[in-house]
């Protein structure tokens, strides 16, 4: 219970946090000799506003606790008997006041810190649409939902993870829309969740997966507030971390690594011609190499003869054998690129360069790889940056076909693929099969598949996905 004694409340205080240098804790008297306790932590508080709207008035006008409410210009004040619920408060960035004689504390949200600007999102780059992305406070990020969905239907649900971060975390979905299935599991993962700590939301993506042995993604992600938007409006649920600008999306489909925001503001054929060409990106960037080592060592009847005697003088003089020349490549590539994210952009820029034109040429030169090789490589790599959702998938799933065309052949190859495809339909996020709309097919998911239909003849939400209202549009004039 908290005490009437101002001092003993101050003794409190300092030993619940330890006599951290960051904790404020200020006495001070009205005009009318009422002794007054303040204690914030340090960076928290607008002190404009605690100057002004607070400290003054107190001083000035509060002749007893009762009246506090009268006399401050602050909206939002609440009364606190224990002191659990103190040290929440002041954690949580509020202002706190123990009054003498007063058996209650009352917290005050002043709360002000500094935060990034609302910028471009750097990993989900667009020529048309919205440029704006979530940054690291949630309810900046609450904000930018609700200007998309402008709807009392949206609603969010707030939990708080992590013993020792006490990480504030949201749930958003649109009432009458949502997937209750979906949502009562999320709901209950979370509430399963006892950590100490959730650092970013790709922790919770964690803690909640359903098959945390699988290579393929099962929930999205995004920076995007109209990609969010787009999808709670299907039926699924998102999910705010604070402290991250990646909102997780649930469940995450496959095709939806083929998707992107932009199809949805461009014409249908447009967007039909380039998820065809996104898929045929992640086919190149999965088998090229593979097929490159496989045909090389097993099956060189297949390539044309003028290509052969090419290929064949190309690798004359180079000491590796096919497979161990790709793999080699394949992770030089990978080197580059993780040294090239990794350092300060300048530099970053200067070590690909180097990488990729003065290292793979001196290769070539010196005869340690083959120059079909650096090709395949490079269009490999050309392919990958097409599809960034699945660029960690490709780089396992390529070194895998590797191994298996160069001690099997195109039989590796083909094993390879269906053991794949068995993974991928295999899976089940949140009751929702990984490989919906095509398997189960259903024709109200397929007309948003790889063939774009046009919007208004989108009339319903995909069956799976959207369990109430399944109506998006109606009255749609006949085109």
């Amino acid at each position: 219970m908290i005490s009437k004694d101002i001092y003993k409340n101050r003794e409190m205080l300092l030993e619940e946090f330890n006599n951290t240098s960051d904790l404020i804790v200020y006495e001070f008297e009205t005009n009318s000799n009422l002794k007054i306790l303040m204690s914030y932590l340090d960076g928290f508080i607008d002190k404009n506003i605690l100057d002004r709207d607070v400290m003054k008035p107190i001083i000035t006008d509060l002749k007893n606790y009762s009246d506090l409410k009268k006399i401050i210009f602050v909206s939002d004040i609440k009364e606190l008997e224990t002191q659990e619920d103190v040290v929440k408060q002041i954690v949580s960035g509020n202002l706190l006041l123990f009054i003498q004689g007063c058996k209650q504390c009352f917290s005050l949200d002043l709360k002000h810190w500094e935060k990034r600007a609302i910028e471009e999102a750097d990993s989900e780059a667009v020529v048309r649409g919205p440029k704006e992305s979530f940054i690291e406070d949630i309810s900046t990020n609450k904000m930018l939902l609700r200007r998309k969905i402008r709807n009392s239907n949206l609603v969010f649900e707030d939990y708080t993870l992590g013993e020792q971060t006490e990480t504030g975390i949201s749930i958003a979905y649109i009432q009458h829309i949502v997937n209750d299935d979906i949502l009562n599991k999320v709901k209950r993962r979370i509430q399963d969740i006892n950590t100490d700590s959730i650092l970013e939301s790709g922790y919770i993506e964690q803690f909640i997966e359903d098959s945390s042995s699988s290579i393929l993604p099962t929930i999205g992600n995004t920076q995007k507030p109209d990609i969010v938007a787009g999808k709670i409006l299907e039926g699924r649920v998102a999910i705010f971390c604070d402290g991250t600008p990646h909102v997780l999306i649930i469940p995450h489909l496959f095709i939806e690594n083929i998707q992107v925001s932009e199809d949805y503001y461009s014409r249908p054929y447009i967007a039909t011609f380039l998820r065809g060409l996104r898929i045929f990106a992640l086919l190149l960037g999965i088998l090229l190499p593979g097929l490159y080592v496989a045909l090389q060592t097993f099956h060189q009847e297949m390539i044309p003869t003028v290509l052969l005697i090419t290929m064949a003088g190309a690798r004359e003089g180079v000491p590796l054998p096919s497979v161990l020349e790709a793999l080699l490549m394949t992770i030089m590539l990978e080197l580059i690129k993780e040294s090239g994210l990794r350092l300060p952009k300048a530099v970053g820029s200067a070590v690909s360069i180097v990488g990729a034109l003065v290292l793979g040429q001196a290769a070539v030169e010196g005869g340690i790889v083959s120059a079909p090789m650096v090709i395949v490589i490079a269009i490999t790599a050309i392919a990958e940056f097409a599809v960034p959702a699945l660029a960690e998938v490709m780089i396992l799933y390529r070194l895998f076909l590797i191994i298996l065309g160069g001690f099997m052949g195109l039989y590796g190859i083909t094993c390879g693929l269906v053991i794949i495809i068995i993974e991928a339909i295999s899976l089940d996020p949140f009751g929702i099969p990984y490989g919906y709309p095509i398997a189960p097919s259903d024709k109200t998911g397929l007309k948003d598949f790889i063939i774009r239909f046009p919007l208004w003849s989108m009339k319903k939400r995909p069956n799976l996905l959207g369990k109430g209202n399944k109506i998006r549009q109606r009255n749609v004039r006949k085109k």
